[in-house]
């Protein structure tokens, strides 16, 4: 576990606490920050864990890159 990872987990905790006192006071605009949040956790701690994965088993991240690299490569060149 990482920074990030922990980072992304009190990120996410921190926009459900939000968007529960924004529904319970009625206040859209502070609910909708806490969903933003929740997401920009999720998205954090997701990081996480893929720095994790590629710091654990370097070889099986460098063949994931590849392969999405040459998926993405591949839907661009279909699109004349």
């Amino acid at each position: 576990m990482n920074s990030d990872t922990l980072e992304g987990q009190g990120t996410n905790v921190a926009g459900q606490i939000k968007e529960a006192v924004g529904k319970a006071t009625g206040d859209e605009q502070l609910a909708g920050e806490g969903v933003a949040d929740q997401w920009a956790g999720i998205a954090q701690n997701g990081f996480g864990k893929l720095r994790d994965f590629a710091r654990e088993r370097p070889f099986a991240a460098g063949l994931l890159g590849v392969v999405v690299g040459l998926a993405f490569f591949n839907t661009l060149r279909g699109k004349r």
